[in-house]
């Protein structure tokens, strides 16, 4: 399941953290991130799904 998690991220990075941790603070940090550059939203979702 981290496999699909971590591709999501890739992706569409709010949509791996929101699979990983739901509606928290957390996905709403990755979409803020995500809105303001790519690729800091998809560092977030990796260390959130690797974190967890």
């Amino acid at each position: 399941m981290d496999l699909v998690r971590i591709l999501c991220a890739i992706f569409v990075p709010p949509l791996g953290v929101f699979l990983q941790v739901g509606f928290g603070a957390d996905f709403w940090i990755n979409i803020l991130l995500t809105l303001l550059g790519y690729i800091p939203g998809i560092v977030h979702a990796i260390w959130i799904i690797a974190r967890k």
